[in-house]
């Protein structure tokens, strides 16, 4: 039970609400005002709570970096973009790169950006194949390997970041693709972190592909690592291999990505269901089939198709139709089963 509060602390919050209400009408109107209002209180709080210095320049290192990022980003939110990670030792002259190159110039000629560090290696190929115009560089601060290359320095959509935290954000945040060419350390966390947020539901589904030099076994080695120690005991269940595709073939690529994009549009939840928006419709034949393939996915109740936008999405995407279910939230390879016999029915 919260303890009751005395009547000077319920003035005191009192006062505090009218004078946050009363700044942010003259500095900062519009209508994420009660946003801005609760941000303004947890600051308040962390000065009662007599958080250190460096706690304080941590969240206010963070705050700014994503705000900037967030600025950046906006002008282009209406722009599909794929996120490439990979080693930035990679030499210019290997196939590695090479492939990188390759795939960047495929995706971008499809009408789509590239979201990929701004160091050498497999960065600097996403913004070799794609172009400067249609690069964006997420660079990190680093006492080794990340100076900016010569491709994207200088840019405006290159953004620097202090913390890999707020750089992963941006990278999952604007990417409607995941691409991971053979790295390090670094690499294995982005691709385990972009899989865990899709598995868990915190990231709607995307494609992760893992692509590899033509002939290539870098992520086949990969795999089998996932199969026989995750997979074999229990850590995973078989569905979850469906959340990503191994290739050694740029075009390949390309076209998983374009295939998934197919008829699918985007995913949100809607308070308690999920709102799949597609381009197309489904005939009637087609959704009795999902509803019987893909039962276990639901918590009650059927997939159903509506013409437009649920009342409570505000209009976003309004014309498309949907189909709207209550999702159990932790099904996440079948979920992205179903999605793929979505965009395969008519193909």
């Amino acid at each position: 039970m919260p303890h009751a509060q005395s009547p000077d602390q319920v003035a005191r919050r009192q006062a505090r609400g009218d004078a946050i209400r009363t700044f942010l009408d003259e500095f900062a109107p519009g209508e994420n005002q009660d946003l801005l209002a609760e941000m303004m209180v947890t600051i308040c709080r962390l000065a009662q709570d007599n958080a250190s210095r460096g706690d304080v320049k941590v969240l206010n290192q963070a705050v700014k970096e994503l705000r900037y990022a967030y600025k950046v980003f906006a002008p282009y939110e209406h722009i599909q973009k794929c996120t490439i990670f990979g080693s930035a030792r990679t030499r210019e002259d290997h196939p590695q790169y090479l492939q990188c190159v390759k795939f960047a110039q495929l995706i971008q000629q499809q009408g789509w950006m590239v979201i990929t560090g701004a160091g050498d290696g497999i960065m600097r190929a996403g913004h070799h194949g794609a172009t400067r115009e249609a690069s964006f560089g997420v660079a990190i601060s680093l006492p080794f390997e990340q100076s900016t290359n010569a491709i994207i320095e200088g840019d405006p959509k290159c953004v620097n970041f202090k913390y890999f935290f707020t750089r992963k954000l941006m990278f999952l945040k604007e990417a409607e693709a995941i691409i991971l060419f053979p790295g390090g350390f670094g690499t294995q966390d982005e691709g385990f972190e972009s899989l865990t947020l899709i598995q868990t539901g915190k990231s709607v589904p995307v494609p992760v592909i893992l692509v590899d030099e033509p002939g290539g076994t870098y992520w086949q080695h990969w795999r089998t690592y996932v199969q026989s120690e995750l997979l074999r005991t229990g850590m995973i269940g078989q569905d979850d291999m469906s959340l990503f595709s191994i290739t050694d073939d740029a075009q390949e690529a390309v076209d998983e990505i374009m295939h998934f994009y197919r008829r699918y549009h985007s995913s949100r939840f809607v308070n308690e269901e999920f709102v799949i928006r597609m381009k197309s419709s489904l005939p009637a034949e087609m959704l009795d089939k999902l509803n019987d393939d893909y039962e276990s996915l639901l918590n009650g109740g059927d997939i159903r198709q509506v013409d437009s936008a649920l009342p409570e999405e505000a209009g976003e995407f309004a014309d498309l139709p949907r189909l709207v279910f209550s999702y159990d939230k932790k099904s996440a390879g079948r979920l992205r089963q179903m999605i793929n016999d979505i965009n395969d029915y008519g193909a």
